[in-house]
């Protein structure tokens, strides 16, 4: 990067300054390099200091070098020479070798053994290392033996400008809000050199602004980029890209360079009010729209963003009855007019607001760019819609008495068209909500009129839903609830509260209590119930004192009662309320006579129980009780096995094989079957005639059942059945199971074969029924009804 007289000039001050400081000094009192060898020659000079007057020694130098200094990025064809190692042990005879150890010996920099001359081998970067320690040593070529002490150098590497200055980042991303001063800082930047900062300019750094005026500037020492014109509005431009170069030598000719690019954007400040886009705006709605429906939309645009172009609009004239609300889109900073009353056509039809949109957020810096708030007209118009029928009260409340007469007015709605053309009005009652039909109401006026007698005891509120339609279009209709709210009258008469179990002992005394009683009504008064209790007449035995709570003391007359002589009395007790009109009813207490103990509990109120011998208990009672149920059992029981004893046995003898086969319960041979199972339908030749052919396969071929001879009456009945499984085990027609119902056999045909008058019929001759009176008495009645003579066929 550097021209040759340069680097002539730089080499011609290294060896100057090499020549220099091997020159023998007379200010110091040793040299820079301590000498240790036992073998060099000392010459000790005597001189006298100029600062104390004493006698100064130095000693002579071994080595005849000091600190060499190389220059890095060296573009030569040959090695770059470093400089010359000479010991004063040298005498020209090449009787000594120079030996070079350390950084880079022997690679970076080598040493000719003969002169001590030093050479680099290859270009050097400063950057990489900027100096080199290395070791020097001058030996006997002959003996390998050192004449001097080895000794280090220092080999420093001279920088030139051969780095350009780097920024830490490519690109810089800086904001500084709009409409700011002149020199508000904005970023800085910095720009790094790799050059030596101690030895020259070459790492020495200015900084300039090559895109981006005149909005920016940069200080040319820091890097610092601050604003340079002032009101930079947002609005107009928001990004800006500038370039920054930094130069090294101080910013000198022939300085290295480097640039970055910062991208500078300008942040939103509230510098501009919101305006609307029209002064007015038109919108219509119906009158029908519901609360809350959308009437429009109106915008007052802000050329800021963010919050600083947030709007609130507000309603501010116009809208005395508060029919309508404006509330702000989020997203879009509109404003929006919804419905807030019901609307009427008949009443208002056009509405005229003034609205203002206002700024939420805003600078007190920019007040002076006037009010940030605008206002709009806005018109609305009420469509006329028609309307269902309007009642005078969303619901009614009537009160009526329950003793009214049928047909009397409970009362009366009203509804009205609001249209202008207003349409008449016909009123029906809504079944469903008047399923006993207790109520009906006149079409033209509304009137409410009973069609049954109310009972408030039977339900106390009727809700009624009343609809009005408009009789030129009966689409529009509309509901209305009427509670009919029914009163009491007093027209139930008080009863007893409950059933009453009332006795009284023998042996009670006058004036004694014997029952507490109380009362109901149906009614309710509204001072509340009040009930009076008396007797229907004076009695001599029992009389009603009135505690004036609503209760009663039953309390006896007299001493001693006979329940033998009465074991009941009847008692009338009238009960009356105290409401208009009174009302009263008589309720009739029954009185049992018991016997007590001494303490007054019941035993017994039965007069049967005085016929019993004296002094026999209870318990006594039960047992007698329990000794004839079972003396009944017994008997019961003896006279079951009486008339078993006289059915004759079915099973003669013990070893009779059949009493095993009774549990099956097969039912046997017809008329001659008996209560068990008759083995010898097992040993009856035709039981195996109709044999059946298996239900789960389908035979290959069709198997005529083969007849089997049958076994004597002698042949035991156990060897009879292993023969049949046998034969059946091997008989593929066989069913798929095996029991003995399979051998049944019911025995042989009726003698008295068929009694169906079916088959008698098909035969024209005459059919004797006489001998059915030989089968004993029970066939006499069958025998007179079909062995009569020609009256009987004329029946």
């Amino acid at each position: 990067m550097t021209c040759q007289p340069l680097r002539t000039m730089i080499l011609h001050q290294i060896f100057l300054s090499l020549f220099w400081v091997n020159q023998p000094s007379p200010c110091y009192t040793e040299t820079r390099f301590r000498r240790t060898s036992d073998y060099q020659v000392k010459d000790v000079l005597g001189y006298v200091s100029e600062s104390d007057g004493k006698l100064l020694h130095r000693q002579k130098r071994g080595w005849m070098w000091n600190q060499f200094f190389l220059l890095e990025e060296y573009t030569g064809s040959d090695y770059q020479y470093v400089g010359k190692l000479h010991s004063d042990q040298d005498k020209g005879d090449d009787s000594l070798k120079y030996i070079l150890s350390g950084d880079g010996a022997g690679t970076l920099f080598v040493i000719d053994e003969n002169t001590g001359d030093i050479h680099a081998t290859r270009r050097i970067d400063r950057e990489e290392k900027a100096s080199y320690t290395l070791r020097a040593q001058a030996v006997n070529r002959k003996t390998g033996k050192p004449v001097e002490p080895e000794s280090e150098f220092v080999i420093k590497i001279h920088d030139i400008n051969d780095n350009e200055p780097t920024f830490s980042d490519e690109v810089y991303s800086a904001y500084v809000p709009e409409m700011s001063d002149i020199g508000t800082f904005v970023v800085q930047v910095t720009a790094a050199d790799a050059d030596d900062s101690s030895y020259g300019n070459s790492a020495k750094v200015v900084y300039s602004i090559l895109q981006g005026q005149p909005y920016f500037s940069v200080d040319p020492d820091t890097g610092i980029i601050r604003t340079a014109l002032p009101n930079m509005n947002r609005e107009n431009r928001e990004h800006y890209q500038v370039v920054i170069q930094a130069k090294d030598m101080g910013g000198q000719l022939g300085g290295l360079s480097g640039t970055t690019t910062v991208n500078i954007t300008l942040t939103d400040v509230n510098d501009n009010p919101p305006r609307f886009l029209q002064h007015t705006y038109h919108f219509s709605i119906p009158e029908s729209s519901p609360v809350g429906t959308t009437i429009g939309r109106i915008k007052a645009a802000d050329a800021d963003i963010g919050k600083n172009a947030e709007v609130q609009y507000r309603i501010t004239d116009g809208d005395e009855m508060n029919m309508f609300d404006i509330v702000t889109d989020k997203f879009t900073q509109d404003g929006i007019i919804t419905v807030r009353k019901y609307l009427d056509y008949e009443t208002r039809r056009l509405y005229t607001l003034k609205v203002e949109a206002m700024n939420i957020h805003m600078d007190p810096r920019f007040y002076y760019l006037g009010p940030f708030k605008d206002t709009a007209a806005v018109k609305i118009s009420i469509e006329d819609v028609d309307e269902h029928p309007i009642f005078s009260r969303p619901s009614y409340l009537f009160e009526v008495l329950e003793d009214i007469d049928i047909g009397t007015i409970v009362g009366t709605v009203m509804a009205r068209d609001p249209d202008g053309a207003s349409s008449p009005i016909r009123f029906t009652l809504d079944r469903h909500t008047d399923l006993d039909r207790i109520f009906n109401i006149h079409s033209g006026n509304g009137s409410i009129y009973t069609s049954k007698s109310l009972d408030r005891e039977i339900s106390q509120w009727h809700n009624l839903s009343i609809i009005a339609t408009e009789i030129n279009n009966p689409k529009q209709a509309t509901r209305v609830h009427v509670y009919v709210k029914v009163l009491d009258v007093n027209d139930n008469a008080p009863e007893f509260a409950t059933f009453y179990d009332t006795f009284v002992c023998e042996n009670a005394r006058a004036g004694q209590l014997i029952q507490t009683i109380s009362a109901i009504d149906k009614d309710e008064p509204p001072g509340g119930q009040k009930y009076f209790f008396s007797l229907a007449a004076v009695n001599p035995n029992f009389t009603v004192q009135d505690i004036e709570d609503n209760t009663a003391r039953i309390v006896t007359r007299r001493n001693g009662f006979n329940r033998h002589e009465i074991s009941n009395y009847l008692l009338p007790v009238v009960i009356s309320d105290n409401d208009y009109p009174i009302q009263s009813s008589t309720g009739t207490l029954t009185i049992r006579v018991c016997a007590c103990d001494n303490q007054g509990n019941m035993q017994s109120c039965n007069a049967e129980a005085l016929l019993l011998p004296a002094g026999l208990s209870t318990g006594a009672l039960i047992a007698i009780l329990l000794c004839i149920i079972i003396l009944l059992v017994i008997v019961v029981l003896f006279a079951a096995m009486k008339r078993q004893r006289k059915k004759e046995p079915l099973i003669l003898s013990k070893e009779d094989i059949r009493d095993n086969i009774v549990s099956y319960n097969d039912e046997g041979g017809g008329e001659e079957d008996t209560q068990a199972f008759d083995i010898g339908t097992l040993r009856n030749p035709g039981a195996m005639e109709d044999k059946k052919l298996r239900r789960d396969i389908v035979p290959e071929t069709l198997l005529l059942p083969r007849r089997t001879a049958s076994a004597p009456d002698s042949t035991d009945v156990r060897d009879f059945i292993n023969q049949r499984l046998k034969e059946h085990d091997v008989d593929p027609t066989a069913p798929p199971y095996d029991s003995l119902a399979t051998y049944a056999y019911e025995g042989n045909d009726s003698i008295a074969e068929s009694l169906s008058s079916l088959e008698s019929a098909t035969t024209e001759s005459d059919h004797n029924y006489e001998y059915l009176k030989e089968w004993g008495p029970q066939f006499n009645k069958l025998a007179e009804m079909y062995g009569g003579g020609e009256s009987d066929r004329d029946l």
